[in-house]
């Protein structure tokens, strides 16, 4: 095997993935609500087309807490990144794949628990 470098998307250029930039969900949401938002997409998303294979990766990527593991999940899977924060990506056939802030990084506002 060659060394990274060597492997070039799409647009030339390979960009270290990163977290979403902090958001705030309308009203204060708990955990468990955010937990079943996040279900709920990952239950329905390959619905809407792409390949399940992608969307997988996609998702361990996103529940992922070592960004450079989620890269080197993202790279495996051969998705193509548009937005360093994972919003759009694409897969090898140029099927779009967009993710929900709501799955890449809690809000601001989550109510915590004790």
């Amino acid at each position: 095997m060659g060394c990274s470098s060597s492997r070039t998307l799409t647009e030339g250029r390979k960009e270290k993935i990163r977290r979403p930039k902090s958001w705030k969900h309308p009203q204060p949401i708990s955990r468990a609500e955010l937990t079943q938002m996040r279900e709920e997409f990952w239950d329905t998303a390959p619905h809407y087309g792409g390949k399940k294979e992608v969307w997988d990766a996609l998702r361990a990527a996103a529940e992922e807490e070592d960004l450079l593991l989620a890269q080197t999940i993202i790279e495996s899977a051969g998705v193509i990144v548009q937005n360093t924060d994972l919003t759009i990506c694409y897969d090898e056939k140029g099927s779009k794949y967009e993710l929900p802030k709501y799955v890449l990084r809690d809000p601001s506002n989550l109510i915590r628990t004790k």
